[in-house]
């Protein structure tokens, strides 16, 4: 299973790749694993500010919709247009190019609240 060292990790199964006060959020290796074939991703946030924790869209699979949950606070800029294509690229490459959406973080040191890839390793207990 892929996990990548430089990324940070939520207990809900999200992953965040901060770029200066940006960050990239995606759902990690393992969800999508657990999810199945990804069908459907439902992103309607784009432009709203949110906190930790709340829902900003919802992934769909062949057996179930999950919700998606915010890791940090921030305002949605971007929500990957690619997905709505190919929501495959989820299962694919969730780190890469089966992104979800892109932030501007609200404070740039929330990210670092998150799990490491070794904390990550022990929520789903590898």
């Amino acid at each position: 299973m892929n996990i990548p060292d430089a990324l940070k990790y939520t207990k809900d199964h999200e992953w965040i790749r901060v770029e200066g006060d940006e960050a990239y959020i995606g759902i990690t290796d393992f969800a999508q694993q657990e999810l199945g074939d990804i069908v459907y991703v439902e992103i309607e946030t784009e432009g709203e500010e949110l906190e930790p924790g709340e829902v900003f869209g919802t992934v769909e699979a062949v057996k179930t919709v999950s919700d998606l949950f915010m890791p940090v606070a921030g305002t949605v800029l971007e929500v990957n247009s690619e997905l709505e294509n190919a929501p495959e690229l989820v299962n694919e490459e969730p780190y890469e190019q089966g992104w979800m959406i892109k932030i501007k973080l609200s404070d740039s040191t929330s990210p670092d609240e998150l799990l490491s890839k070794e904390d990550y390793q022990e929520v789903i207990g590898q």
